[in-house]
């Protein structure tokens, strides 16, 4: 009952992709099922990626990170522009070079940290 409401429910969006009535076609039509594994705002974020590009590195209100997961390949350089009297981050942008997850991850991650001041963003961490 379950795998039946399940190809109802995925039918609509196989058959765009080219795949059976039902959604049958073998590994592919699992392979195609398998791309809603993300939550569709990450997929958002990888379609649509926020705050995307570089700041002058010679500006001394941007500070810039550079790194790195030699395991998989993904490189992130991300820089934040800080307003001297507040304290805050008033804009921040990226670079990755990665999978899927990790150019969406970067887009996020701009977005979260606009706006707040230094030491709540300091508490943010990768787990």
């Amino acid at each position: 009952m379950l795998r039946a409401g399940g190809r109802r429910l995925l039918a609509p969006g196989l058959r765009r992709l080219g795949f059976g009535a039902a959604g049958e076609a073998g590994p592919a039509a699992a392979a195609a099922a398998g791309v809603r594994a993300y939550h569709e705002r990450v997929v958002d974020h990888y379609n649509n990626p926020r705050n995307v590009g570089s700041f002058d590195k010679d500006d001394p209100n941007v500070g810039t990170g550079l790194v790195g997961a030699p395991a998989c390949g993904d490189v992130m350089k991300l820089q934040i522009r800080v307003d001297e009297d507040s304290g805050k981050i008033v804009d921040a942008c990226f670079k990755t070079f990665g999978c899927g997850s990790a150019i969406a991850s970067s887009s996020v991650a701009t977005e979260w940290v606009k706006g707040k001041p230094m030491d709540e963003v300091l508490t943010i961490k990768n787990t």
